[in-house]
């Protein structure tokens, strides 16, 4: 971890001077990558990716080397980055529309998969000061039903929970959708969506005229074509914008642009693979994608005048996925990845970038998480939440810390929780995490077993320091106790049909003993 912060450190101060003028921020551009793992950029130690782009984000704003999701999975981390809810709170606690967990020793609860209406999302609270909206990408927060027998179409689609539902002027390509079929043309529009059609990525992008050939075009290309249209649509207008660009890149398929992937393959070939710490060609070529992505938005914003006026958030919806019969990306030193229960399923990299704030340039080791950005946004704008809604926020606005040019204790120590009343495929267990100062502990629900780690001395949660260390367990058992009463967390309960001599999880891929 000291090699990683004093490597983020030294590319940063190299190049960046620190910004002293003051602020004229009125617009709003939040990256939302899916799947991006904490190691997944050249400025966070990557041996392959290259992601010139991002870094110089990082490079002009402030990098969290202790940066965290709110979640082990997809939808309840978009939940709780337009609400500033934590997904607890919200009963948003698993990926819409999850999936059936067979003969498990739990049964989990009835949680909520879709962003209701009466939720306020951070476009909404924009809405009134006069902000244009546009949500680019993937959504996932709605969910999908069966449709009545005798109809066509496999699914019909909650469309009334779209975006345009939740504040957003514009939708690009934001549905149902957790990943697309394809990220090339037609997205899997043809054989595979054929009779989902009025559902698919395909549908809801705009201006699909005949006359345009598209042979070859590749998704996130795509939507950042649409995304600068959007651009410069908005630059029209006297108005300030917010632009939430959700990236269905680096999920799964792994489809990688066939120039990119030539060029990871051939930077691979030769190399002493056992030494690599990222091996994926094709995994690669999706991140540079994505950093091509940020580059055009960011040269956009400088050609409309608008990049000193324009605060910049980027960060994941959770950890990279790594695979245990494949290693699509790596976390190490963390502990697995993406819908896991421990440290790489929820530290994520992220950067926060303000014009002339006096922080630019610097790398934070302050632990912050999704819920903050809400705040964040707001305090940075000069506004206000809607009246009561700022005592439901469970995140914290992050300005008096990126304000702070010299020092780390800006911010004032407070506690991170997590919590997954379910099973995933991929190591994750119905659990509640806190992350208190440099400790870590885990409630596991399912045999109430619990594990204590010290990061600052152990970032691999290697040893469980519960036997250790039992008055700092019970403390943390005590806080979780507590934090689960005041936001209302949704809890499984004991599955009495549970037979331990069968396979348990989800049917075809059972559950792996993962845990300590």
């Amino acid at each position: 971890m000291k090699r990683f912060s004093h490597f983020c450190i030294a590319v940063l101060l190299m190049t960046v001077p620190l910004f002293a003028e003051e602020s004229k921020v009125k617009n709003v551009i939040i990256f939302l990558v899916d799947d991006m793992g904490w190691r997944d950029l050249g400025v966070t130690g990557s041996d392959l990716y290259e992601t010139p782009n991002i870094d110089r984000l990082a490079q002009s704003g402030v990098l969290f080397s202790q940066a965290y999701s709110a979640c082990t999975v997809c939808s309840p981390t978009r939940a709780a980055m337009l609400t500033g809810k934590s997904p607890a709170r919200l009963h948003i606690t698993d990926w819409i529309s999850g999936f059936p967990a067979v003969n498990t020793t739990l049964n989990i609860p009835e949680w909520t998969k879709v962003l209701l209406h009466e939720e306020v999302t951070l476009a909404e609270m924009l809405k009134p000061h006069g902000y244009q909206t546009a949500h680019i990408g993937k959504w996932h927060l709605c969910k999908r039903e069966n449709s009545p027998k005798g109809t066509h179409r496999p699914y019909i689609a909650d469309t009334d929970f779209y975006p345009q539902s939740q504040g957003f002027d514009i939708n690009v390509a934001g549905n149902e959708n957790g990943a697309p079929p394809s990220y090339f043309w037609p997205y899997g529009r043809g054989k595979t969506l054929e009779l989902q059609k009025d559902n698919s990525i395909y549908d809801t992008l705009p201006n699909e005229s005949p006359d345009r050939n598209r042979e070859g075009e590749y998704l996130t290309d795509r939507l950042t074509d649409e995304a600068i249209s959007v651009l410069g649509e908005f630059d029209k207008k006297d108005e300030p914008f917010f632009l939430y660009f959700a990236y269905y890149n680096v999920h799964t398929p792994i489809q990688a642009r066939p120039d990119l992937l030539k060029k990871y393959q051939a930077k691979l070939a030769g190399r002493d693979m056992s030494q690599q710490i990222h091996k994926d060609a094709a995994y690669a070529a999706m991140v540079e994608s994505v950093d091509e992505s940020v580059g055009r938005i960011i040269a956009e914003l400088e050609k409309l005048g608008q990049s000193d006026e324009t605060m910049i958030i980027f960060t994941s919806d959770n950890g990279g996925l790594d695979l245990s019969y494949r290693a699509i990306t790596e976390n190490a030193p963390l502990r697995q990845g993406k819908g896991s229960v421990y440290e790489g399923g929820v530290r994520v990299p992220a950067i926060v970038s303000i014009p002339g704030n006096p922080r630019n340039g610097k790398v934070s080791s302050t632990p912050v998480i999704t819920m903050d950005y809400v705040p964040t946004v707001l305090e940075t704008l000069g506004f206000n939440a809607p009246d009561g809604l700022e005592k439901q926020f469970d995140g914290v606005s992050l300005a008096p810390l990126l304000a702070a040019p010299e020092k780390e204790g800006a911010l004032a120590e407070r506690d991170l929780f997590f919590h997954y009343p379910h099973y995933h495929t991929q190591g994750g267990f119905p659990h509640t995490a806190i992350r208190s100062g440099d400790y870590k502990y885990y409630d596991f629900h399912d045999d109430s077993h619990p594990e204590l780690y010290h990061l600052g001395e152990d970032i691999g949660e290697n040893r469980n320091l519960t036997r250790v260390d039992p008055k700092k367990a019970t403390e943390l058992q005590k806080k979780i106790e507590a934090w689960r009463a005041k936001v209302g967390a949704q809890m499984p309960t004991i599955n009495p049909d549970f037979d331990p001599s069968k396979p348990s999880g989800k049917p075809g891929r059972f559950l792996a003993p993962q845990r300590d």
